[in-house]
């Protein structure tokens, strides 16, 4: 991890860039490749000190913490505590994320190749009149102006059913 510590107004003494310093290697315990930590200390006048801390992490995540207290230790312990406590929120969600596809599964994941349970499947109909078949253009034009759906079933010219889909990059993809 990349560490500054830069004071602004006042002269840093050694045991302030020592203690700063030592705050942000506590930050290595989360796991969670810290690429930068910055300190920034200001003298406030009216206030006594800022301590400013802004953590870098990988996947261009930043966290950025502002703590004012009249001594500048105080200041330095109430600010390392939120920045952990911030870090330990991403680091928890991180770690509980749902997975999503079989890639995510690993190469273990297997597809289930029959339906077996002792229940009797229930089938619930729908009124078909209710969805009107989209030709090609109405389907491009729907996925670009909705935000929350991902794909579009709609006919071809041959009647055929097709799937359109968003992809990552923002291109349309066809099935």
């Amino acid at each position: 991890m990349n560490k500054s510590i830069t004071g602004r107004h006042f002269d840093l003494t050694e045991t302030i860039k020592l203690y700063a310093d030592s705050a942000l290697d506590g930050l290595n315990k989360y796991h969670l490749d810290i690429i930068s930590g910055s300190t920034i200390i200001s003298a406030n006048s009216k206030k006594g000190f800022d301590v400013e801390f802004i953590v870098n992490l990988k996947d261009k995540n930043t966290i950025v913490i502002t703590q004012s207290d009249k001594d500048v230790y105080a200041a330095i312990d109430l600010a390392i505590e939120r920045v952990k406590k911030s870090l330990r929120r991403h680091a928890d969600k991180i770690k509980g994320h749902r997975i999503m596809s079989f890639k995510d599964l690993g190469a273990e994941a297997e597809a289930v190749g029959e339906y077996s349970s002792n229940e009797e499947l229930e089938i619930i109909p729908m009124d078909l009149k209710l969805h009107k078949p989209l030709d090609f253009d109405e389907a491009i034009n729907m996925l670009k102006t909705e935000k929350k759906r991902q794909f579009i079933v709609f006919n071809d010219e041959e009647g055929l059913m097709r799937v359109m889909y968003k992809r990552a990059d923002g291109k349309f993809g066809l099935y």
